[in-house]
């Protein structure tokens, strides 16, 4: 009996379908089957395609396409529709796929089923119950796959995800380091477990090896199977106690860079339903693992190009203590142009006669943009400070010479908004003897100091334009006082303005910090400044701005350690008012009114202000130079005493006059004798001074020092 006749009286056909000309041939049961008369015939493959229910059309596109890729069978189960639209029988087909070259024919069976029972549609093909909820979790899966930023992440969501109806309870992750297999993670097994498998040639005979030589997943529905075909390494797996396995390969941009292996306690049939699931997953986590990959690459391209540019400040310096954060939040690659420094300049001595380390220089400054160039940028310049400090130059002459040097690099670059490339710059000069800090400043925010009892001063610099705008740009330089136990802080614009705050309210948060620290541990408070504006508390106190603006951070704070027991100093802030910085008074004001923050008496307070303005406005209107104010609070037996002092460089003192009613000028004695508890004036050197002073009432009792 021909084998034609057999396969007829099980009813069963035969089909051929030709995927380069698109001809599917059928024999008379085939036919039949398919709503046709009981005839051979040959089809295109839209005539065969319109007695498919069309949902199933595209499931066996699907199947067929993965058992090209696999190389195995292609099964599935297909409703027969007559001309008008109605389900006749359903069909199992079986099929295998002989490859020719870029093209294959599908060569096969189609066998009449009889219609499934309730209860069996979780693992058959054409039910939409199992479909949907495959489809959902798919989805699911996607999305959590895209979402996951590391390779641990990856590997989490790979052990969570449930798998409809065959959720494996094993699951290994192989990668491949030169001719070696590596387990990237695992699931379901002991710490340890992974060790036979971790470091094994290509060339072993074990399934996840195999994958990788040949880009074939490999299904073991059965530990006979297993057994059979990978008898050397059989033992490895047996003491898991598992029933079925797959070993799907792991492919990016069609190179195979693992494989991905599902370990089963219950047997499982991997039907081509099944192992559509597992190749879909497989190839999403072959994605999320590149992608994861490239993002720790960058992260530790950022991280060590980070390291490279900031400098470390140790060893330590005796006498001062100094703390330093940098938090790239601007840019992808997680680097940007914020910078900070410290360089010990040459000259100067230490009390014990050494030389090098008297005197130190800080700098903080900021590229423009967030960008690969702006690090680039960073790097020069801090190299380009760095050798104008050591060469022995003042702080003005340095920024002048870095701003020549930056114009030159960038040429006339234009960023993305318009405009050069700039930088703005704080550079200090310290001398770790006296504490005198010489600041020269390039469009960078003012530094702070925070006093012994807590009070926080920001104190105003003279400054310039950023670096690398024009050529030839001077810097004044400011001169400031740091007493031993003060903490001078500098920072970028990124620790103000995070968090959607501009510069006025992110100075306030940033005060308030500082004030509530004890001054002591100074990378505690570093760690705190960086926490409280751009932790994640920070994302809950944002500020007024409407949108959350993000910039790099870096901070350094700088604290002189007493020498001895610490003694309880005068409260201090000093000042310089420039002919040509007439608006500064305002700063002077400012200044007086942060120093008495906690004075008890409003009165004296406004008295104070308005003393100091006129003292100062008198010195910018009477004379040629400059008035340098001084304000100290120090305590007294009974009650503090507020002491203010303005200097100027002429010789011609002061004396009172007795203006007229309409008089603009000559009440700022008149307003001295009357405010002040004392006042005075005396020839200084080549100059004068003038002073006044104010005794803080007793009445509410003796106030301290600190909040």
């Amino acid at each position: 009996m021909r084998t034609e006749d057999v396969l007829a009286a099980i009813a069963t056909g035969l089909w051929r379908w030709d995927n380069a000309s698109g001809i599917v041939s059928l024999d008379a049961e085939a036919a039949r089957l398919l709503g046709l008369p009981a005839e051979s015939v040959r089809l295109t493959e839209a005539a065969v395609r319109s007695r498919f229910h069309p949902v199933d059309w595209n499931e066996i596109d699907g199947v067929v396409n993965l058992a090209v890729a696999e190389g195995t069978l292609a099964e599935a189960r297909l409703r027969i529709m007559d001309e008008r639209g109605r389900v006749i029988r359903t069909v199992r087909s079986r099929s295998k796929p002989l490859i020719e070259g870029n093209d294959y024919q599908l060569v096969g069976t189609l066998q009449e089923v009889a219609e499934q029972q309730p209860g069996t549609a979780a693992h058959t093909p054409i039910t939409g119950d199992w479909r949907r909820s495959r489809e959902a979790f798919l989805l699911d899966a996607g999305r959590a796959l895209a979402e996951a930023r590391s390779t641990a992440e990856v590997l989490r969501v790979a052990a969570s995800l449930s798998m409809p109806g065959f959720s494996p309870d094993g699951l290994a992750v192989f990668g491949v380091a030169g001719d070696r297999l590596t387990v990237i993670g695992h699931h379901g097994h002991s710490q340890g477990d992974e060790g036979p498998f971790s470091s094994m040639g290509m060339d072993t005979d074990y399934p996840a090896a195999e994958v990788v030589r040949t880009g074939r997943a490999i299904y073991l529905p059965t530990p006979d199977e297993y057994l059979r075909r990978y008898p050397m390494t059989w033992p490895l797996a047996q003491r898991f106690g598992r029933r079925s396995w797959a070993f799907v390969p792991l492919v990016v941009a069609g190179r195979t860079m693992g494989a991905w292996m599902a370990a089963f306690k219950h047997p499982v049939a991997f039907t081509p339903d099944e192992r559509s699931v597992l190749t879909t997953v497989a190839r999403m986590l072959a994605q999320a693992l590149a992608r994861a990959g490239v993002a720790e690459s960058e992260r530790e391209l950022s991280l060590g190009l980070q390291r490279t540019m900031m400098p470390v400040l140790g060893p330590g310096i005796p006498g001062i203590q100094v703390a330093a954060r940098y938090v790239p939040t601007g840019g992808g690659l997680q680097v940007g142009g914020d910078w900070y420094d410290m360089i010990r300049l040459p000259g100067g001595t230490t009390r014990t006669g050494g030389r090098g380390s008297g005197r130190i220089a800080l700098v903080i400054g900021d590229v423009q943009g967030h960008d690969v160039r702006a690090a680039g940028l960073m790097g020069q310049l801090r190299i380009a400070l760095r050798a104008y400090a050591s060469e022995g130059h003042r702080p003005d002459a340095v920024l002048s010479r870095a701003s020549r040097f930056l114009y030159g690099v960038t040429d006339g670059e234009d960023t993305e908004n318009g405009g050069p490339r700039f930088a703005t710059c704080l550079y200090l000069e310290v001398d770790l003897e006296t504490g005198t800090v010489d600041i020269a400043r390039a469009g960078h925010p003012d530094p702070a100091v925070r006093m012994n009892d807590g009070t926080v001063l920001l104190r105003p610099t003279a400054g310039g334009l950023p670096l690398g705008i024009e050529p030839d740009t001077d810097y004044p330089t400011t001169r400031l006082a740091l007493e031993p136990g003060e903490t001078l802080m500098i920072c970028t614009d990124g620790l103000l303005e995070t968090g959607g705050h501009d510069l006025d309210s992110g100075w306030d948060r940033v005060k308030e910090l500082l004030e509530s620290h004890d001054g002591e541990d100074l990378e505690q408070l570093a760690d705190t400044l960086v926490e409280a504006v751009h932790g994640p508390g920070s994302h809950h106190t944002t500020g007024p701005l409407a949108d959350r603006r993000e910039d790099d951070i870096a901070v350094l704070l700088l604290s002189r350690r007493p020498a001895g027991p610490a003694v309880e100093a005068p409260r201090r802030t000093l000042m310089t008012i420039a002919q040509a910085e007439p608006e500064r008074i305002a700063e002077a004001r400012e200044q007086l009114r942060q120093l008495l923050h906690d004075w008890t008496d409003e009165d004296q307070l406004d008295s104070a202000v308005l003393m100091v303005s006129e003292m100062v406005t008198n010195v910018l209107v009477h004379t040629d130079g400059d008035a340098l104010l001084i304000a100290e609070v120090a305590c007294g037996e009974r009650s503090r005493r507020l002491r203010v002092e303005v200097s100027d460089q002429s010789d011609e003192l002061p004396h009172k006059r007795h203006p007229g009613e309409m008089a603009s000028s000559g009440r700022g004695l008149l307003l001295m004798e009357m405010l002040a508890d004392a006042w005075g004036f005396a020839p200084r050197g080549e100059g004068k001074s003038i002073w006044f002073e104010l005794n803080e009432p007793t009445a509410a009792g003796l106030p301290g020092l600190g909040r």
